[in-house]
C-alpha cells in the first residue's frame, strides 16, 4: 500500500512517500480502505518533534496521522461487516499510522459514516469534532440555558463546539478575526467577538463554560470572564499550576484535557452529523502526494474550519 513516512522530526520536507505492507489486524480490530483523512495541527505538530513525537519516536517507521475515514476490508469483529462505511480518530493519543491507503483500526474506535455526508466530511468529524464533544459534554457538562464562549470560533475544534453548545441550548460567544465574522456568525452564535479589538479587561464574568482552543493569555482572560463556579477547559497548553491557582481562588474550575478515542461518542457524533445539527466545514482539499502542501495550509494558522487529504 501507499503511505506516507516520516524520515525524522522537521519541516514538510521530512515526509518520504513509499510502499509498506498491508497491516495485519487483531482481535477486535478491522481494516479499513481509507478514502479521506483530516489533518489536525497536532499532526504539524508531531512532525516538528512536538506533541506526540516522544510516543511515536521509537515506531520504525513513523506513519502519522489519526483521523479517517473508509470501507471496512476485513473484519475480525461483530461490531462491522466488510463493505461498511466507518469514521472514527485511530488510537490517540499513540499511534493511528493514518497516512497511508490501508489503516487497521479497533473497532471500538469507530462509527458508521452517516448516509447523508461525504467521506471528506467524515474524515473531518473526528478529533475536532470528538475534542469538543469530550470537552462540553463530558467534561464540561453544558446545560440549556448556559453562557458559553469559544475561542477560535472558526478553527477546527471551535467550529464544532459553537454548533454542539447551540444543540445543546447555550447561549453562545464566540471570538475570531474579523475577516471570519460571517462564518462564525453562520455557525448560530449569538455574540460575536474580534479578539483582535476586543477589551478584555473590561470583560464582566458572565460565562458558565468557556473553551480555549488558543492559549497563551487567553487562559487569563477566560479566568476574568468566567462565573464563580464556571469552568475553563484548555486544549492547545493546558494551564499550569500559577493560573489553576488563579482559577481556583476565583471560584473556577480551570482545567486542560487531551481528547482520546472513543467509538460511543464517535457514534454520538455521527447522529448529530446524520440530523444536520452539526455540519462539518472544509475549507481545503488535498490529493494524497500533497501532504506537504496541506501542512504547510495547517501551519498557515488561516485555516477556517477543517483540511482533508485524499487517499489514492
Amino acid at each position: 500500500m501507499k503511505a506516507i513516512i516520516l524520515k525524522s522530526p522537521g519541516d514538510v520536507n521530512q515526509f518520504e512517500y513509499t510502499e509498506l505492507p498491508l497491516p495485519e489486524i487483531g482481535s477486535g480490530e478491522v481494516l479499513i480502505k481509507v478514502k479521506a483523512i483530516s489533518v489536525n495541527p497536532v499532526d504539524a505538530k508531531t512532525r516538528k518533534g512536538e506533541g506526540m513525537y516522544g510516543l511515536l519516536k521509537k515506531d520504525n517507521p513513523i506513519v502519522l496521522g489519526w483521523d479517517i475515514s473508509g470501507i471496512v476490508e476485513k473484519s475480525n469483529s461483530s461490531d462491522f461487516k466488510v463493505g461498511d462505511e466507518v469514521f472514527g480518530m485511530v488510537n490517540f493519543p499513540g499511534n493511528g499510522n493514518a497516512y497511508a491507503e490501508y489503516v487497521a483500526a479497533p473497532a471500538n474506535q469507530l462509527a458508521i459514516k452517516p448516509k447523508n455526508i461525504s467521506f471528506e466530511q467524515a474524515a473531518v468529524s473526528t478529533l475536532a469534532a470528538l475534542t469538543a464533544w469530550q470537552a462540553l459534554v463530558v467534561n464540561g457538562k453544558v446545560q440549556k440555558g448556559q453562557h458559553v464562549l469559544i475561542h477560535a470560533a472558526s478553527g477546527g475544534v471551535g467550529h464544532f463546539a459553537v454548533q454542539l453548545a447551540k444543540h445543546l441550548g447555550a447561549e453562545v460567544s464566540g471570538t475570531s478575526s474579523e475577516k471570519n465574522r460571517d462564518f462564525v456568525l453562520s455557525l448560530g452564535v449569538d455574540h460575536y467577538i474580534d479578539y483582535h479589538t476586543y477589551n478584555w479587561s473590561q470583560q464582566r464574568p458572565e460565562y458558565d463554560f468557556v473553551l480555549d482552543t488558543v492559549g497563551g493569555t487567553n487562559i487569563e482572560n477566560s479566568i476574568e470572564a468566567t462565573k464563580p463556579g464556571g469552568t475553563i477547559i484548555s486544549i492547545p497548553t493546558g494551564l499550569n499550576e500559577e493560573i489553576t491557582e488563579k482559577a481556583k481562588s476565583s471560584g473556577i474550575n480551570g482545567y486542560f484535557i487531551l481528547v482520546k478515542s472513543n467509538g460511543e461518542h464517535m457514534k454520538e457524533i455521527a447522529s448529530l452529523l446524520e440530523s444536520g445539527a452539526i455540519t462539518p466545514h472544509i475549507s481545503k482539499v488535498y490529493p494524497f502526494n500533497e501532504m506537504k502542501e496541506a501542512h504547510l495550509q495547517l501551519e498557515s494558522g488561516r485555516t477556517v474550519g477543517k483540511v482533508v487529504v485524499l487517499t489514492p
